[in-house]
């Protein structure tokens, strides 16, 4: 009888002029590496010293290049190849910026990987970093609302390599192809929750600073996946349009119904 193969985790970093994002990943990430946790970083030919303080600290991400790609989204796909070829088990996004929630939060990721291993998708709350400073607790949603939109933070997420065959990220979509990634892993195995935080998220990443792109895009996304016509779409666009007011113009009573402070 064959051994099953040992788990390997894999944090996948893209990043593009953000040494400091980088470094402060890295930094939530020391001591947690090892045969079972492995770093790996697609930089997308940095010019502020990212590529720099990568060959600096050539020792600890498993792989790493820093080369023109054409986005994230490609970065991300290179990253993913790079992971099927050493041999991960599972994947984590962590991009540049985000952190780990906890000092053991890799060894708990691996324990849950280890009683779940069946699933093609394991996903938990995440932390989140207001303009005020507190960090505060974003609950996920159940991935049985995944028509609604991401039911948590990408970097919350953790997929089992082998649900992934053939599977990469259209880079057609700018902003919302780790939605229809996620809807595609969806398809192909069973999720399961974890009732802790996974990641500290950096907020003010792409899917923020264009929030009406992203709509639309998600708005084809589930097109292509449930099949919504004009109707549900306007419904569901309309309640992401109030919840991106109330936290642009209301933001405490958006973290008043949305945020937790996090357990002690």
């Amino acid at each position: 009888m064959t051994a099953p193969a040992p788990l390997r985790l894999a944090m996948l970093t893209v990043v593009r002029n953000d040494r400091a994002g980088l470094a402060d990943t890295y930094d939530s990430l020391r001591g947690q590496l090892g045969p079972g946790i492995v770093w790996l970083v697609a930089d997308g030919a940095s010019t502020d010293g990212t590529a720099e303080w990568l060959a600096d600290h050539a020792d600890v991400p498993l792989w790493w290049r820093s080369a023109r790609d054409s986005g994230l989204y490609d970065a991300m796909n290179d990253a993913l190849a790079a992971a099927g070829r050493l041999g991960c088990s599972h994947v984590l996004f962590l991009n540049a910026g985000d952190r780990l929630a906890e000092p053991d939060s890799g060894i708990r990721l691996l324990q849950a990987i280890a009683r779940h291993p069946d699933c093609a998708l394991l996903y938990g709350d995440a932390l989140e970093r207001l303009g005020d400073g507190r960090i505060l607790l974003k609950r996920a949603r159940s991935h049985r609302w995944a028509s609604l939109g991401m039911f948590t933070h990408h970097q919350a997420m953790i997929y089992s390599v082998s649900a992934l065959a053939g599977l990469r990220f259209d880079s057609g979509y700018r902003i919302a192809a780790d939605y229809d990634f996620t809807l595609s892993v969806l398809k192909r195995g069973r999720a399961e929750r974890l009732h802790w935080p996974v990641c500290l998220f950096a907020a003010g990443g792409l899917s923020q600073r264009d929030a009406t792109a992203g709509r639309h895009e998600q708005t084809a996304i589930r097109q292509r996946h449930f099949g919504h016509g004009a109707a549900h779409a306007a419904m569901i666009v309309l309640a992401q349009r109030v919840a991106l007011a109330l936290r642009h113009h209301l933001p405490a009573l958006y973290a008043k119904l949305r945020f937790r402070c996090p357990e002690t």
